[in-house]
């Protein structure tokens, strides 16, 4: 099969969405299928792999490059005359591409993982400037052949936004890296003592980008918590705020970590919290899962689906900070119930594999390509016009 993937966000750029079209790509390549990457321009390399990037013009957006409409899409669609257009989290590059895959008569799956109209909600832009929002979303997928959602938050959202033919596809964790044996290693016991973790004290901590939408100065609310030590694990635009508004926690910032440090992070934190309401998903409940950390997240969103509240972790109202902080006091004061939340949460997610994940996107990709076509607005308003005259 030959696959041509739009992105919203590529390699420099390191987000949820980037590193889940790593991850297709490594099994597209796994699998003998052939692709090639669309995405923003920027200051990465040409190829990832044996897939050729094609970058097209972008402007800066919150140290975000935002790939802008061009008839590079067009043309490298056309030139490589794929099977299927993946187009990953489409705003303005991906809704184009949508609309230039169906003018050339080829199948798409939009992959929705940026609530967009949510973030306006929950910014205080208004309601109108929500609704505006999900007539954009709607105006996005409408002409793509099948649009996957990775929580049941998100379907039932599009469902209501008048978004149809959805389908459920969510993301595979490495469970392999992401693991509980790493606790007490080196690699863990360094990073407790590099943030000034005491013996005895629990280290609770965000792991993620940095973003307002993220919501990290929630953690504001844990200020009367004894026996507590925090940390922030990332980078993003928000980095500066938050270091005035968490100074009274007094967390350390450890910037953005990767790979072995990443997976000594999670596995060193007592208790995961994550903060934000507008996930679509949430990736980083699932790689604390995967390494024995017990979470604490908003009942709202991605989370819902991820955290089983009173067996792996505690689901809080995203309205009052009283909540939040009684449910990670919880945890600080029981390790018996830390322990217990978090072999719940490591079984719960340890099938979920990228490589099972990317079969199931396949037989997606599969089930596009025998769709009937779906018309686009230009065929679409000339039946229109014909059926009056």
């Amino acid at each position: 099969m030959r696959v041509a993937i739009v992105t919203e966000s590529f390699l420099p750029t390191v987000n949820g969405v980037t590193t889940s079209v790593l991850r297709v790509l490594d099994h597209l390549e796994r699998r003998g299928h052939e692709a090639i990457v669309i995405a923003p321009a920027g200051r990465g390399h040409d190829s990832y792999g044996p897939a050729r990037v094609h970058r097209v013009p972008s402007v800066a957006y919150r140290q975000f490059p935002v790939g802008l409409p061009s008839p590079v899409v067009a043309g490298a669609l056309a030139d490589f005359c794929p099977d299927v257009v993946h187009v990953a989290s489409p705003f303005l590059l991906g809704g184009h591409a949508i609309a230039a895959a169906a003018r050339l008569g080829l199948p798409s799956v939009a992959v929705f993982q940026t609530d967009v109209a949510r973030y306006a909600s929950t910014s205080g832009l208004g309601p109108v400037t929500a609704a505006v929002a999900w007539r954009l979303v709607r105006r996005l997928h409408e002409q793509a052949t099948v649009t996957l959602v990775p929580s049941s938050a998100s379907l039932r959202d599009l469902r209501r936004a008048g978004v149809d033919r959805l389908a459920t596809w969510g993301r595979g964790v490495d469970s392999v890296r992401y693991h509980p044996n790493r606790r007490g290693t080196g690699g863990s016991a360094a990073f407790r003592g590099a943030v000034g973790a005491a013996p005895g004290e629990a280290l609770v901590g965000y792991v993620g980008r940095l973003a307002p939408e993220k919501q990290v100065e929630r953690l504001a609310a844990l200020h009367r918590t004894p026996g507590t030590r925090f940390v922030v694990v990332g980078d993003g635009p928000a980095l500066p705020s938050l270091r005035r508004r968490l100074r009274h926690l007094d967390p350390v910032f450890t910037g953005a970590l990767h790979g072995d440090e990443l997976a000594d992070a999670y596995a060193a934190l007592d208790v995961f919290v994550h903060t934000g309401v507008t996930e679509t998903f949430g990736q980083t409940v699932q790689e604390a899962h995967a390494s024995g950390t017990p979470v604490v997240a908003p009942a709202a969103g991605g989370p819902l689906d991820l955290v089983r509240h009173g067996v792996d972790g505690f689901l809080v109202d995203p309205l009052h900070d009283h909540s939040l902080r009684r449910a990670v006091r919880l945890l600080v004061d029981d390790p018996a119930l830390r322990a217990r939340f978090g072999e719940a949460g490591r079984r719960a997610v340890v099938g979920r594999t990228w490589e099972r994940l990317g079969d199931e996107l396949l037989g997606h990709y599969a089930d596009a390509v025998a769709a009937p076509a779906v018309p686009t607005r230009a065929s679409a308003r000339a039946r229109q016009l014909s059926a009056t005259s």
